[in-house]
């Protein structure tokens, strides 16, 4: 099982960027899907995370600015960023909850991060 970020890059203040991420491989079931970010020397901090039936959560320092969305049949999750701010470079990774079995037994599975940089 593989989880691919794609779209992260450097972008201005009050600025947009859209990421990806598709799980591939042996994928039988995901429950929930999301993405964290993290910065040098800090913990990794969840940002937001989707349910397979769409119920989100969001951290507070990204409500009203940020969206997560899934498609169930393509395993992909996306995070549309829009009015980036200076605070939210980071390096963004993808999580899925996943089973790769038909035991169903769920495991933890993690993209390799995608840089996203809010500078003028």
């Amino acid at each position: 099982v593989q989880l691919v970020e794609s779209g992260g890059g450097l972008v201005q203040p009050g600025g947009s960027l859209r990421l990806s991420c598709v799980a591939s491989g042996s994928v039988v079931s995901i429950r929930f899907m999301g993405w964290y970010r993290q910065n040098p020397g800090k913990q990794r901090e969840l940002v937001a995370a989707i349910s397979r039936e769409g119920s989100t959560n969001y951290s507070d320092s990204v409500k009203g600015r940020f969206t997560i969305s899934r498609d169930n049949a393509k395993n992909t999750v996306y995070l549309q960023m829009n009015s980036l701010k200076p605070e939210d470079t980071a390096v963004y990774y993808c999580h899925a909850d996943l089973a790769p079995d038909i035991d169903y037994r769920h495991y933890d599975y993690w993209g390799q991060g995608t840089q996203v940089t809010v500078s003028s």
